[in-house]
């Protein structure tokens, strides 16, 4: 019996990896298209409201459950009810599109986790799983999806089982995560899908006094990820309470960006912002770049424009760290990587796939300043998160 149901679940496995690759190579492929088309017709940008509306109207008439995006995961996870449904996965493939060709100040991995859960979960409809069986489907589809999108698959491993509750890593479905995360980043890299690459650096030897003002910085990302959460949620109350209508909150959201980024007048924050991600390695940035990002993608993201904060929180941490190296006597190099992790960990709940996300992009010298980084920001980001159905078994300090 337990032959038969190992043989099983690495079928089941293979197939939720190999599901999340292909919709991550797909996705990966589309959004370079549209973020090269916008950098060469900048003019797109003014037809963000129009996009915004196309996007909630289509929620709206079609999209059902669809527009609670990660939260219907978690919460199928926690408590499996039905599968969800397959419109979820081109739903969110074309509102993300729309949302970057014209601006929208976005990110792109919370795309790539609900594809490749939908996905998988679809297996269900073929085979006879149980509904506990649906929760590995998907546990590993997310997870796998995370790390098809990053490049980064041990972390899409921890991903997928860290993200369901806060304050306990549970090694659930352990195995079915491992071979599912790598099938799909294996099946990225044969397809030549086109990760963001970021410069590399010399980080040294462990040294404790780095250590220790690491740690202060982990403070400052704590408070960042703190504060993106509490903007993007007044965003999203605010525009519930005054917009009852829901195609028009995009469409509003969009004219407020327009108005921003005519105001703000360098496109800088518009879309992934990548190239300002790698920037930040090569020459320090200015406390300006995460405060505008995360506003811009506060306001983005709240008015209900698709691809989730992933890549914005990569962008605010990048840059602080790199600008805190004003008040921090360390290279401004390590504050980058350290942030490009630390952000997204607190805002995310999620410190230890995230430590390994920056191993697996940096180096293994990066380990002992990624883990108090991440640890530190996840304890200073507040009782809320990104994703709103997170279950917290221990409160957190603050």
């Amino acid at each position: 019996m337990e032959i038969k149901r190992y043989t099983r679940w690495t079928f089941f496995s293979l197939l939720s990896g190999l599901l999340a690759g292909l919709a991550a190579t797909v996705f990966l492929y589309l959004l370079d298209w549209a973020t090269n088309t916008r950098d060469q017709f900048p003019v797109l940008i003014w037809g963000l409201p129009i996009a915004g509306f196309i996007i909630g109207w289509v929620y709206y008439k079609w999209g059902q459950q669809s527009d609670r995006g990660n939260n219907l995961i978690l919460d199928e996870i926690h408590d499996p009810q039905k599968t969800l449904p397959l419109r979820m996965a081109p739903l969110v493939l074309g509102g993300t599109l729309l949302t970057h060709l014209f601006g929208g100040s976005a990110g792109r991995e919370g795309t790539a986790v609900q594809m490749g859960a939908t996905l998988s979960d679809q297996l269900s409809k073929f085979f006879k799983i149980e509904a506990f069986e649906r929760k590995i489907l998907l546990v590993t589809g997310a997870g796998a999806g995370f790390g098809a999108a990053i490049g980064t698959p041990w972390a899409g491993v921890i991903f997928g089982m860290e993200v369901i509750q806060v304050g306990r890593l549970t090694p659930f479905a352990a195995i079915e995560c491992i071979i599912a995360s790598f099938v799909g980043y294996y099946t990225t890299v044969f397809l030549k899908a086109p990760h963001s690459e970021y410069p590399l650096f010399e980080i040294g030897n462990f040294d404790f006094k780095t250590f220790l003002f690491i740690a202060a910085a982990g403070i400052f990302f704590g408070l960042a990820a703190r504060i993106f959460v509490f903007i993007t949620h007044q965003v999203e109350n605010l525009n519930s309470q005054m917009i009852r209508y829901p195609p028009l909150r995009p469409l509003v959201g969009g004219l407020l960006l327009v108005l921003f980024f005519y105001l703000e007048s360098s496109n800088r924050y518009v879309g992934l912002g990548i190239p300002v991600i790698q920037e930040a390695f090569t020459e320090q940035a200015g406390f300006r770049d995460p405060a505008l990002k995360a506003f811009f993608t506060a306001l983005t993201v709240g008015s209900g424009f698709k691809g989730g904060e992933f890549i914005p929180l990569v962008f605010i941490g990048t840059t602080l760290g790199s600008a805190l190296s004003v008040i921090l006597p360390i290279s401004f190099q390590l504050l980058a990587a350290v942030g490009f992790a630390a952000v997204f960990a607190g805002a995310s709940n999620t410190p230890i796939a995230c430590s390994i996300m920056a191993i697996e992009l940096f180096g293994i010298e990066i380990t002992p300043y990624a883990l108090v980084a991440c640890f530190i920001s996840f304890f200073l980001s507040g009782k809320k998160s990104i994703y709103k159905s997170q279950r917290f078994l221990e409160k957190k300090l603050l």
